[in-house]
């Protein structure tokens, strides 16, 4: 069966002959010839039974593109035209230098630029990734020194720009943010400094960060989980490794007591807090709630003021280490509301006390205090409603009643000794 042409590229070429062309289409094995109209081309190379490379010879005008084989030569209409073609002109590269690695994006601007088919850095061709008559965009090579690019299409080559490889420079890291976290990693961490682009890698200590952006002078990463120690932050590049900056692996804290663990449902007053690895402490939360005046004693006490709030929360601390969790210990504070009486049975009694006397009202349960006049009586918190007090006696005359509880007092009723 004879070749079969299906397409020619480019589609043009000088007069002179000489243009490099693809041609393609099926049953080349073995093709003998390759015409273009009647002139014979040159370099000839069967790349496969679908692909044939060649030089035109010199033409004129427009004429078919034949392939002849040891079947036949092929009959379809495919057709190349010669054609006066300007020389292609370079005026710009951008960027004009690279690192010698090569993989630099360039873009070459200029006219007569369409139909290129190589791009030469010195003598190394270029990745072609985008092709225009005024704009060529193409991957440097690797390479050394200073170079000559050119743009080769169909009509000819043009003019040579400089192109420079340089080594990148090292680069260089002037701070973290933060500089310390937990030793679970997870955490963002971000790195400035300079000649940052490029990063390849970003250890902390033996192990490697997770890169999330980088710029010239900024990389943010996801540190990794580290033992609780200092270790070298450092930033490799192509142009080299960083400087170290110490990053402090800190292990979250713990709570596991609390002194008191009741108050007021208004907040305001100070609990003291029980545990391990609290010097660093930023926050400190009654169930979500910021408690505020935080005051690190030693790394496992520290004060604060309760923040208001309502029923049982967990109190929890926050450092560069984490939050602390549930775990051992008793890190639990109730709020409660303020007592209230609201009566008492009986209202009066002898002036030589020993009477006993139910305090009824809310808010009870917690009561630590009952005074008659501010004498301290014995008392036993029944319910919430009920605290049974004994009248520690007193002279003829009528005193105040007040429950105490961590909530603060309560209201004062009257009550009257009797004479006896």
């Amino acid at each position: 069966m004879a070749p079969i042409v299906t397409s020619v590229s480019p589609v043009q070429g000088a007069p002179a002959g000489g243009t490099a062309v693809t041609i393609t289409g099926s049953g080349f094995t073995g093709a003998t010839a390759v015409r273009f109209g009647p002139g014979l081309a040159t370099n000839v190379v069967v790349v496969n039974s679908t692909q044939i490379t060649a030089r035109t010879p010199a033409g004129t005008g427009t004429v078919k593109v034949t392939v002849t084989g040891p079947s036949g030569t092929s009959t379809q209409n495919v057709f190349f035209t010669y054609t006066t073609v300007a020389a292609p002109v370079l005026t710009t590269l951008s960027p004009a230098s690279g690192p010698p690695s090569g993989g630099t994006t360039v873009t070459l601007t200029g006219t007569g630029l369409g139909g290129a088919t190589q791009v030469l850095f010195g003598p190394t061709p270029a990745t072609i990734l985008t092709d225009t008559p005024t704009q060529i965009t193409v991957t440097a090579p690797a390479g050394t020194g200073s170079v000559g690019v050119v743009v080769i299409t169909p009509g000819g080559t043009s003019n040579a720009l400089g192109y420079t490889y340089a080594a990148a420079p090292a680069p260089s890291i002037s701070s973290l943010n933060p500089a310390s976290g937990p030793t679970s990693g997870g955490n963002t961490v971000t790195i400035n400094g300079a000649n940052l682009s490029g990063a390849t890698s970003v250890t902390f200590g033996i192990n490697a960060a997770a890169i999330l952006t980088t710029t010239v002078t900024q990389i943010t990463v996801t540190a990794p989980a580290g033992p609780p120690s200092a270790v070298n932050v450092i930033v490799t590049t192509p142009g080299g490794t960083s400087n170290p900056l110490p990053y402090f692996y800190i292990t979250a804290p713990t709570v596991t007591d609390l002194s008191t663990h009741l108050g007021p449902d208004t907040g305001g007053n100070t609990v003291t807090i029980f545990g391990s690895n609290l010097t660093l402490t930023s926050a400190v939360s009654f169930g979500g709630n910021p408690a505020t005046a935080i005051n690190v004693i030693s790394d496992s006490q520290l004060t604060v003021t309760a923040p208001a709030g309502s029923g049982t929360v967990q109190v929890t601390v926050t450092t560069p280490g984490g939050t602390s969790s549930t775990g051992t210990g008793n890190p639990y504070y109730t709020y409660l509301g303020a007592p209230v009486l609201t009566s008492l049975n009986p209202p009066d009694g002898q002036d030589t006390g020993g009477e006993s006397v139910v305090l009824v009202g809310g808010n009870l349960t917690y009561t630590d205090s009952v005074t008659f006049g501010g004498v301290p009586a014995s008392f036993a918190a029944i319910s919430d409603t009920q605290v049974i007090a004994t009248t520690p006696g007193g002279a003829p005359g009528v005193v105040s009643v007040v429950a105490h509880t961590p909530a603060g007092n309560s209201n004062a009723l009257p009550f009257t000794y009797d004479p006896s």
